[in-house]
């Protein structure tokens, strides 16, 4: 904080010495260059242009020398007079002068035209306009070959990203995120699973979007190796915003959202609640068919209901709509920058706070981040980041299984009002309200009145760098991050609940945890003009990372009084201790050597000690070369190509066993018998034979920019395979010993990369950006253990055995694994002696993981308005779908009409004879939902208008007459505002309630998806 009021001072006394300078910077064609780099020589000092080319920068009120850059565009600098406050700026093209500038592995800043592998980086402004809780969601469809799905599980709900195919049998999935240079945790703190459970975010859900400049995403192993272990996912660096030097400014940024819950159920509507065909007659009979739709006619008439009420016997289709709340997110966030020669600093606060739709459900979080920057002496400066998080997550909807699961109201019978089971206890006894046939189905009511489950989050990310300057070319830098969290949860039965022991309830859990990552690194650079064609890029250094893990827990039950829920007021009590640490040791060089202006030929190494292998085993080298060939450099299309690259990179990299101690035996103390101590001994049998896994990946691309870079093309190619991976492996426990680990498993991967970009029109008034990414992938699991056995992963609670996703050898992975129909030799389905399909095999039915995917953005901007929309679209995945069971097993789903008169009368016996008899209907589809689980396999494929968004920027007119406000801006902006196409009956393609790899493309009772639409408002202050 001290060096924080240093450099404000310091700028303060510096502002009175400036300036204010405007102008516009045009192209050959005497038109407005979008998005120019303009700067003061010597300096950070800078900005970009606006749609129209024009800029306005605080400067030194004496002489000064701009340098204008600008893709496609000849870098020029200007000397501008003390006395010029209006300029006129004019560039010329010349693809010679692509210079421009990304951060790649290590926080090293290279030119894009010199990299021999795919980077993309993605402005922070795309990340705000439509803003989501989780800032991951806001790459989906802007990066090719990132994959990006959302959970349906509410505001604090995990971003799933996959970047070039599942990228291993045993990995999460999720790249590594590095933030300034340093990584940070991104673990997943809880799921739900078939047996239910709630999704507790993300390490990326935490962080404001506000503070981020940008994205850049590092997909290839050779862009990600000097990263080590768990960059085989590849990396997403992200760069926070910084204060700009000899500039003064406050930004007040605000947005409001609000959110509908969506409704993609087309269910019957001609027969209601009941079995049999009949109507309910008393309560009880009400009660236990309150979840079927087998019963008679939907006619108007009067029906008792499970409370001994009356009610219409009339098709209700509004329980979505009605149970389900507008839910809302308002993030206010306020930023104060300064900067002086020497040093600059940004500091910024944010609030967020969000109401789910789901009642008594919600988020609060504040975000409070301080960047500084400062130059110590000419040769040594510091740069330190640090951002506390305090984020308060208030009742996490449950998922999937009916235990205390709110959704469970979306497979009523089609005539019941959801709002009847308000409130869902009785208020004298406190008692949940049954209103089902299975105590196991929550009263959703009773859920979002009387459940808690509470996860409340402290975290401080830090980020410390030391740089000293040798000479121009020669350099040393110390960094050292550290990522600290505490996490705090209350889970509670509540007192009232029906399957729990006396209706008493309990405390599930209250827990308290604390996560953190430390990392330090030093290097030392060099970037030199060995000759004068050839020049050298350098760097060689270590890093060490420390990873610890420690947990507390306390839970009993039953409650003896209710509504008290502490650990002092429950009969039994249970405690629960967890611990892990392990540390990763490395040492890494890379070197670029470049040949004139056309030839770049780079190499890295990586060495990696894991303390969680055993000795002998825990060490490996991984490196990776690359090249690029500007090709442009020796061809002469008369202006159709100006800048041409060839790039290729091959890449090997290394990942560790994530679990440690399993190298040794380790004994288990448990409770004491009779005063004395004892002891467990463990089941999983330890293996000195591991060693970490590796991935290897070959890619090639190119980069071609045509027109003066009006259109711009850029394509990759890669294939990669992963060997030794850790895979679990099963023993009999004759031999004392029933799990191990054994280092067999191998998949493979394959895709093509297209970037399409471009501006289609640029006029003074009027410019059209667009751009347009394809990913397509293979994936092919090679093998698994050692007798190339199925790894079975994840099921829905509703086809609970009968249908899995799986690694199988040969096929896509995760493989839906589903039950057919038997068949004949003629291909006739075969039915039993009540008429009902025989099962059949367990076959393949799909990988859940799409293999085309990508988006659509447009950009149009009119004088001082903007107007953009971002469609995205994913093909070739399957769903695991719980809801198709249920509907269909409930007399739901609209198939389920067939036959309810006549009865059905399909296939042939096992003799082969036509089948004569009627199967009642009831019977007939409950006995498909329950044995031809492909029935339940649905196809994943969307297109989807994922954003849109229109602003208007106050003009510089009116803002001259604003003493104190620099610049104004308001967008209407709405996400999932429509889906397009979608084959998936009754859902939504994307719904899933698992956040890892094992439960992607399950659904089943979760949140319904949601519409947002909202407003932005963005005002920058000046002094």
């Amino acid at each position: 904080m001290l060096t924080t009021i240093l450099v404000l001072g310091i700028g303060l006394l510096s502002y009175s010495q400036t300036r204010q300078l405007t102008g516009k910077v045009l192209g050959p064609d005497n038109l407005g260059v979008v998005s120019a780099s303009v700067k003061v020589k010597g300096s950070a000092s800078g900005t970009s242009t606006n749609s129209e080319g024009a800029f306005s920068l605080t400067v030194p009120s004496g002489d000064i020398v701009l340098e204008i850059t600008s893709v496609g565009f000849a870098k020029r600098d200007l000397a501008v007079g003390a006395s010029q406050n209006n300029i006129m700026i004019n560039l010329s093209q010349d693809a010679t002068q692509m210079s421009d500038i990304v951060v790649t592995a290590q926080g090293i800043s290279k030119q894009s035209r010199k990299l021999g592998y795919s980077v993309t980086t993605v402005s922070g402004d795309l990340l705000t306009q439509a803003r989501e809780n989780n800032v991951g969601n806001s790459l989906s469809g802007r990066v090719a070959g990132l994959k990006v799905s959302s959970t349906s599980s509410g505001p604090q709900g995990t971003t799933k990203l996959l970047l070039r195919g599942n990228p291993s049998i045993n990995s999460s999935g999720a790249p590594l995120f590095v933030i300034n240079g340093v990584p940070m945790d991104n673990t997943q703190r809880g799921s739900a699973g078939e047996w239910g459970g709630g999704d507790n975010g993300d390490g990326i859900g935490n962080l404001n979007p506000d503070d981020i400049e940008n994205m850049t995403v590092l997909k290839g192993q050779s862009a990600s190796a000097l990263y080590g272990s768990r960059a085989s996912n590849g990396v997403i660096l992200i760069t926070t915003k910084t204060g700009k030097k000899n500039e003064f400014g406050v930004e007040y940024n605000m947005n409001y959202m609000m959110e509908d819950a969506l409704d993609f159920t087309d269910y019957q509507y001609e027969y209601g609640q009941g079995v049999g065909g009949l109507k309910p007659t008393t309560a009880i009979g009400a009660r236990n068919a309150a979840r079927f739709s087998w019963g008679g006619k939907l006619d108007g008439s009067q029906v008792i209901q499970f409370d001994g009420k009356s009610y219409p016997y009339s098709a209700y289709k509004n329980n979505i709509e009605n149970f389900y709340r507008q839910g809302s997110s308002l993030t206010n966030t306020i930023a104060l920058s300064k900067g002086g020669e020497n040093g600059s600093f940004r500091l910024s606060y944010s609030n967020l706070g969000n109401e789910s739709i789901l009642r008594n459900s919600g988020m609060q979080r504040n975000t409070f981040t301080l960047n500084v920057q400062q130059n110590i002496s000419k040769k040594l400066s510091a740069t330190v980041f640090a951002q506390y998080i305090d984020q308060k997550n208030n009742n996490v909807p449950y998922l999937s299984d009916g235990p205390l699961n709110a959704n469970n109201g979306l497979f009523l019978a089609n005539n019941i009002d959801q709002n009847i089971l308000n409130p869902g206890y009785d208020p004298v006894t406190g008692k949940e309200i049954q209103f089902s046939d299975d105590e196991y189905v929550s009263n959703p009511w009773f859920v979002v009145n009387q459940f808690v489950n509470d996860q409340d989050r402290k975290r401080l990310l830090t980020a410390a760098t030391l740089k000293y300057n040798f000479t121009s070319w020669l350099y040393a830098q110390a960094r050292m991050g550290y990522d600290l969290i505490n996490d705090r949860g209350l889970n509670v039965t509540p007192w009232g609940t029906a399957y729990s022991q006396g209706a008493a309830g309990g405390l599930g859990n209250q827990s308290k945890s604390e996560l953190s990552e430390y990392n330090i690194d030093g290097l030392i650079g060099a970037t030199h003009k060995l000759t004068s064609s050839i020049s050298l890029d350098a760097a060689i250094g270590g890093n060490m990372r420390k990873n610890k893990y420690e947990s507390v827990s306390i839970s009993g039950g039953p409650f003896i009084l209710p509504y008290l829920y502490t650990i002092g007021n429950v009969t039994n009590r249970n405690t629960g201790y967890g611990y892990s640490a392990y540390q990763v040791n490395s040492a890494y060089y890379t070197v670029d050597f470049s040949y004139r202006n056309f030839l770049t030929l780079g190499t890295t190494g990586r060495y990696d000690a894991y303390s969680t292998l055993p000795d002998g085993n825990n060490t490996i080298f991984v490196p990776s070369v690359n090249a690029s060939f500007i090709f442009s450099e020796f061809t002469d299309l008369g202006g159709i190509l100006n800048f041409g690259k060839l790039r290729a990179s091959w890449a090997k990299t290394s990942n560790e066993l994530t679990t440690p101690y399993q190298t040794q035996v380790y004994y288990n103390l448990g409770n004491s018998y009779l005063g004395q101590p004892v002891g467990s001994f463990p089941t999983s049998l330890p293996s000195g034979l591991l060693k970490p896994f590796t991935t290897e990946e070959f890619e090639v691309g190119a980069d071609l920019r045509f027109f003066g870079s009006r259109l711009n093309v850029d394509i990759a190619y890669y294939t990669k395979k992963t060997q030794n991976e850790v895979m679990s492996a099963q023993y009999s426990i004759t031999s004392g010993y029933t799990s191990g680990y054994v280092p067999t498993g191998s998949m493979k991967n394959n895709g093509l990369e297209l970037l399409i970009s471009g501006t289609p029109i640029r006029s003074k008034n009027f410019s059209w950006n667009v751009s347009f990414n394809f990913t397509n992938v293979k994936n092919e699991v090679v093998k698994t253990d050692v007798a190339g056995n199925r790894i079975n992963l994840g099921q829905n609670r509703a086809t609970l055995g009968n249908a899995i996703t799986a690694y199988v050898v040969g096929l896509p992975g995760p493989q839906i694994m589903a039950y057919d129909y038997k068949y004949d030799s003629k291909g006739e389905m075969i039915v039993d002696a009540s008429g009902y399909p025989v099962r059949g095999d367990l076959i393949p039915m799909g990988s859940v993981l799409p293999t085309t995917y990508g988006g659509l953005n447009n950009e149009f901007n009119f004088k001082g308005f903007s107007f953009s929309f971002l469609f995205d679209y994913s093909f070739g995945n399957k769903i695991l779908s719980a809801t198709s069971y249920y509907s269909i097993f409930r007399g739901l789903n609209k198939m389920t009409l067939e036959g309810r008169e006549t009865g059905i009368t399909k296939g042939v016996t096992s003799t082969g004879a036509t089948n004569t008899v009627a199967a009642d209907a009831q019977g007939y589809y409950r006995s498909i939902a329950q044995n031809i689980t492909k029935t339940h396999v649905l196809d994943g494929d969307f297109i989807k208008l994922r954003q849109l968004s229109l602003g208007y920027s106050l003009p510089a007119s009116i803002l001259k007459s604003l003493k104190y406000v620099s610049g104004v801006q308001i967008a209407l902006v709405g996400r999932n505002l429509w889906t397009v196409m979608k084959n998936s009956d009754n859902i939504d393609p994307e719904a899933t309630f698992g956040s890892n790899v094992r439960y992607y493309g399950i659904e089943g009772t979760n949140l319904p998806t949601t519409r947002s639409y909202g407003v932005n408002l963005n005002i920058k202050f000046k002094n």
